[in-house]
């Protein structure tokens, strides 16, 4: 992309995140977020075909900003590290639940359409752990057990988001899986 469309693109992901904050998913309007942004409604569409992959596109963006903003710098506790990043990210996104909800859905009913057209090689999250893990050779063992971090990580955030899991026996419980899952892959 040139820079004027990568300028283009986040002003669209920006009032996006900015509309999706204040107001529920479906209340959204994609002539919205177009106007905020400053675009066209043809232009939008040609970056992001629907709402789902505006709001997908959104949390992918976001996460990443996050995540390498704490991506752990190699303390001496890994698995601690990683946990906390994972923790810290959870309370992030779950700052604005609106927001959290349109991207859960969003990336949720993508996934569930598009289950081969995004591996996990292109979460933010999955990459920032395997980065992190770049002493611990990445096989297929190491590669499948983030995968089932960031699923872990997943399913407690929506938990948390829908009120069924209390703050702090979500960060216990991502801590938990961390250490169950990355402990050993240090440890070899």
């Amino acid at each position: 992309m040139s820079e004027g469309q990568v300028a283009r693109r986040d002003r669209i992901l920006h009032a996006a995140a900015e509309l999706g904050a204040t107001a529920d998913f479906d209340r959204v309007q994609m002539n919205e977020v177009a106007k905020d942004a400053g675009v066209a409604i043809g232009t939008l569409y040609r970056y992001f075909p629907s709402k789902t992959h505006l709001f997908a596109a959104v949390f992918e963006e976001q996460l990443s900003a996050f995540v390498d903003r704490l991506s752990p710098a190699g303390g001496e506790d890994l698995v601690a590290d990683i946990g906390e990043v994972l923790v810290s990210s959870c309370h992030e996104l779950l700052r604005r639940p609106r927001l959290c909800a349109a991207m859960v859905q969003s990336t949720a009913a993508r996934y569930a359409l598009e289950p081969f057209g995004a591996p996990e090689g292109d979460s933010a999250l999955y990459r920032a752990i395997l980065r992190t893990l770049s002493r611990v050779a990445p096989d297929e063992d190491v590669r499948s057990t983030v995968r089932l971090l960031v699923y872990s990580w997943w399913g407690v955030l929506v938990s948390s988001l829908s009120g069924k899991t209390p703050v702090e026996q979500a960060e216990a419980d991502i801590r938990r899986a961390a250490r169950l899952l990355i402990g050993p892959l240090v440890a070899r």
